[in-house]
């Protein structure tokens, strides 16, 4: 995989310089570009490009944390259906790995989305987009501690420390949290683990056990090809179109 960084925060730029590029490779994995610019971009991109294109932080997200979902609720004896969930976090991985839950069979009535100004609710005023509207809830609750009492799941995609032992205490029994927040998780595997003896906990870091992290996935979904020796003209064409290019910008995020 080609690591490309391009710098621009036009968003028109950004995608025509991907779209020239198009003949060399087998896929784009566009990575660490904040929303809402991602999701036209990669709206764009797929509609306009004949390759596949991949957004990591949303998609990648989402699988990998659908996946540590599905095996801690068989874990703690739970159904997707049945479980309310708090998401700390109203971004392009939020989002994703919320409609990929739906998918899975997770009630949206059953979800709790918050951001740093508390839990995101209908006729809440502040801070809003198209895309966090579509996920709010009929609900009293408004802090992030309200929100987490009596449920069964918390899913971390936010910044470190905004989730208390109290806060693990208050949640539902054999509680699932993933606090995936890099480099300080929004609680950490010991804080939590002390708090509750039953708490399935998993983070984004690889020194705690159970990391949750879309990184290791990327080589599934772009598998490097390498030119190997005695390959033809056409077939070594054909080795470097498998090849994907990842192209970020930090000021983007």
């Amino acid at each position: 995989m080609f690591d490309l960084e391009l710098d621009t925060l036009d968003t028109e730029t950004f995608i025509s310089a991907v779209k020239v590029l198009e003949p060399t490779f087998g896929g784009i994995n566009l990575e660490d570009i904040a929303a809402p610019a991602c999701f036209e971009i990669e709206e764009r991109l797929k509609k306009e490009m004949k390759i596949p294109v991949f957004h990591d932080d949303q998609h990648g997200t989402a699988i990998i944390s659908a996946a540590a979902l599905e095996n801690a609720l068989e874990v703690a004896g739970k159904n997707i259906g049945d479980v309310r969930i708090v998401i700390s976090g109203a971004g392009a991985a939020a989002m994703a790995c919320l409609r990929l839950y739906i998918k899975m069979g997770l009630r949206k009535k059953n979800v709790l989305l918050t951001d740093s100004k508390g839990v995101i609710y209908k006729g809440r005023t502040i801070d809003m987009t198209p895309y966090k509207q579509e996920f709010a809830a009929e609900t009293d609750r408004r802090t992030l501690a309200e929100a987490l009492v009596g449920a069964d799941v918390f899913v971390g995609l936010s910044i470190g420390g905004v989730v208390t032992q109290d806060m693990v205490r208050s949640m539902a029994s054999d509680p699932i949290v993933f606090a995936m927040a890099n480099p300080d998780p929004e609680i950490g595997y010991e804080e939590a683990t002390a708090a509750r003896h039953d708490v399935i906990m998993a983070t984004g870091r690889s020194d705690y056990p159970n990391q949750v992290k879309q990184r290791p996935g990327i080589s599934v979904h772009f598998p490097r090809c390498s030119r190997l020796p005695g390959h033809d003209d056409q077939r070594r064409d054909e080795t470097r179109r498998l090849e994907g290019a990842e192209f970020s910008h930090p000021r983007m995020h």
